[in-house]
């Protein structure tokens, strides 16, 4: 049994940060499924800025990029199509699991990050659009972004909740979907809305590489792992959680996103081995799921009280590192860099546009 599917057998899923044209017109992404337990992906603005740089997407460039048509609205075009082809391969797992698993995941504009009605509008038009029951849209979880998420969650809208960095950010990204979870409890409407709430690893470590001694290097981000693990059992075993599983509604997932590792000197499995727990999930990019698959090992998985989460964190305090203030520079930094990559992208849409006609 490989390591990948150990993982998959200890109760974590494992999902592929990667999505091309290319990998699924050459059978790649069906290949990921049936070999390396795959069963979801999501993806971001870069993924698709390097494909479409590739030449891959020129042809269906050129078929739907009509005068009138924006850089936004001929992107929307070929990741929905993307997604929705995609979705078909996940769906048999998506059946098989009772829609537990078996997702992709598509993201508003990163412009809206701080706009909180337009992001609902967004996503209930791209999941519309779409038509695919296995996709979440991805929406990030900043002050504005939450009370989005609770308004597509009480949409009867899976969501993706993105961009959270601390056991703080999860917390307030799981009451926001519990919120929108228990209007549709006071609505006697079906509560089983799909959602995970996605925490960044690798960032943590890169933040602090500098500042920190080589006994705490690489260590950061697994010790906020373990908090908001904890912060995650904390809540599956709320009553809060208890009473609406017992009104039918779904837990959310946590799901660790940024895994792979920034550090060359660190394992190249950092953020798989050292984040293995159940009923949760791991996106990862094609290389660390490479990786993993080819020299992982599973140990023991995290422990469901944090284990020595606190006196890690404990250490980089003493250390000078203020980790509740870093947690929100993260999240700053990360929705200026979303921001930043999804202009790259359609400056690049429009490249591609400009030099096909």
């Amino acid at each position: 049994m490989t390591a990948t599917q150990q993982l998959h057998a200890r109760g974590q899923s494992l999902w592929l940060d990667n999505i091309t044209r290319r990998m699924l017109d050459d059978g790649e992404i069906q290949h990921y499924i049936d070999s390396y337990s795959i069963t979801g992906l999501t993806s971001n603005p870069s993924i698709f800025d390097k494909a479409i740089e590739s030449g891959y997407y020129d042809e269906a460039i050129r078929a739907c990029a009509a005068p009138d048509r924006s850089d936004e609205e001929v992107f929307f075009d070929l990741a929905i199509e993307d997604l929705r082809r995609a979705a078909d391969l996940f769906l048999p797992i998506h059946e098989r699991t009772d829609a537990v698993d078996g997702w992709v995941s598509l993201e508003v504009s990163p412009l809206l990050a701080y706009d909180t009605d337009a992001t609902i509008a967004a996503a209930q038009s791209l999941h519309a659009r779409a038509a695919r029951p296995n996709l979440l849209i991805k929406i990030p979880g900043t002050a504005e972004g939450l009370p989005a998420i609770t308004e597509t969650v009480a949409a009867g809208i899976p969501v993706n909740v993105t961009l959270l960095f601390s056991a703080d950010h999860y917390r307030a990204a799981a009451q926001a979907y519990l919120d929108g979870v228990q209007r549709r409890v006071d609505l006697n409407l079906d509560p089983a809305v799909g959602s995970v709430a996605s925490v960044f690893m690798s960032r943590w470590d890169a933040a602090v590489a500098d500042q920190v001694s080589a006994q705490l290097k690489d260590q950061l981000g697994l010790a906020v792992g373990l908090d908001t693990y904890r912060a995650y059992r904390q809540l599956l075993d709320s009553d809060d959680m208890q009473r609406l599983l017992n009104a039918g509604a779904r837990a959310q997932r946590l799901l660790w996103a940024s895994t792979r590792t920034k550090d060359p000197a660190a394992s190249d499995t950092l953020y798989v081995h050292g984040l293995a727990a159940p009923f949760t999930v791991n996106t990862m990019p094609d290389s660390t799921l490479e990786a993993f698959h080819d020299h992982g090992e599973v140990g023991e998985p995290m422990p469901a009280d944090g284990g020595e989460g606190d006196l890690m964190l404990a250490r980089f305090a003493d250390a000078g590192v203020d980790v509740h203030a870093l947690a929100e520079r993260l999240q700053r930094e990360g929705a200026k860099a979303f921001v930043a990559a999804w202009k790259d992208l359609l400056e690049r849409i429009s490249t591609q546009r400009t030099a096909l006609t």
